[in-house]
C-alpha cells in the first residue's frame, strides 16, 4: 500500500466532489487521522505534504510528540477529552475539534490562561442523537449557554462545528446530517456572535467525505482510506 498514492487519489475525489458543488477544493482541508498509527507511516503522509493530523488521545500523541516539530505541522485532538485531560491537552495540541461541554471548554480556557497559550476549538454536535456519542444537542441550552460565554473564554477561539453522524453502509443517508450541521453553523454564524467564528465545518470521515463535501465540509478526517484499515484489538 501507497500512502502517498492514497493521498493522491483522496485529493483527486475531494476536488470532484467539490466541483460538483461548485466549491474550491482549496478551501478544503484533508485532515489525516492517525489514531493506533504507527509513526513510520505518518512520516511518509507528512513527506506526502499532508500538514494536519488529528489524533484521538492526549496518552497516544505523547509517544509521537516528536512530529510536533515538523516544519508546518499541525496536531490536532478530534478524540473525547476529560476534563482532568485539559491541561494536557493544551500543552500538546494546537485544537481541540471535540469540545461537547461548557465545562470542558472552561477547563480549556483556565489552562491555557496558566500556560500563556491560546488554543482554538470546535464545537461537537451530537448531529444523531446517539446516546453512545458526545456533543451537544442542536438546540440545547448547554450549546446556547456556550456561545454567549465565548467573550470570556479569552484563551480560547471558536471557530466552528465537528460531528460525526450515524454510520451507515450508503453514505448517501448520512447526507440529511450534515445538511443539519451546516444549517445549524449557518444559524449560529447568522448572528453575529461575538468570539465566535463558524467558518470551520469538520465533517466526513474515510466513506462519506464525498457527500460531506457536497453538503459544505470544510475538513474532512481521514484515517482508512490514507492509511489502511486498523488493527484489531
Amino acid at each position: 500500500m501507497s500512502i502517498a498514492r492514497n493521498i493522491t487519489s483522496i485529493r483527486e475525489r475531494i476536488a470532484q466532489a467539490a466541483a460538483q458543488a461548485r466549491r474550491d477544493p482549496s478551501q478544503i482541508t484533508l485532515m489525516a487521522v492517525t489514531k493506533t498509527v504507527d509513526p513510520a507511516r505518518i512520516r511518509e503522509a507528512y513527506a506526502a505534504g499532508l500538514r494536519i493530523f488529528g489524533e484521538n488521545r492526549v496518552q497516544e500523541f505523547e509517544g509521537k510528540s516528536a512530529f510536533s516539530d515538523y516544519a508546518g505541522a499541525e496536531w490536532r485532538l478530534i478524540g473525547h477529552l476529560q476534563t482532568n485531560k485539559a491541561a494536557d491537552a493544551v500543552r500538546a495540541f494546537s485544537a481541540v475539534d471535540s469540545v461537547d461541554s461548557l465545562r470542558l471548554a472552561r477547563k480549556l480556557n483556565a489552562a491555557g490562561e496558566k500556560l500563556g497559550k491560546k488554543i482554538h476549538i470546535l464545537l461537537e454536535i451530537n448531529i444523531g442523537g446517539e446516546s453512545s456519542k458526545s456533543g451537544f444537542v442542536p438546540g440545547s441550552q448547554e450549546l446556547e449557554e456556550t456561545l454567549v460565554a465565548a467573550p470570556q473564554l479569552q484563551w480560547l477561539t471558536i471557530r466552528g462545528l465537528m460531528a460525526i453522524p450515524p454510520f451507515f453502509e450508503d453514505p448517501e443517508q448520512a447526507r440529511p446530517y450534515f445538511r443539519k450541521l451546516r444549517q445549524l453553523r449557518d444559524q449560529i454564524a447568522a448572528r453575529q456572535l461575538t468570539a465566535v467564528s463558524m467558518e470551520v465545518l469538520s465533517m466526513g470521515m474515510s466513506h462519506d467525505f464525498e457527500v460531506a463535501i457536497q453538503e459544505g465540509s470544510t475538513c474532512v478526517r481521514i484515517g482508512t482510506a490514507i492509511f489502511g484499515a486498523r488493527p484489531k484489538p
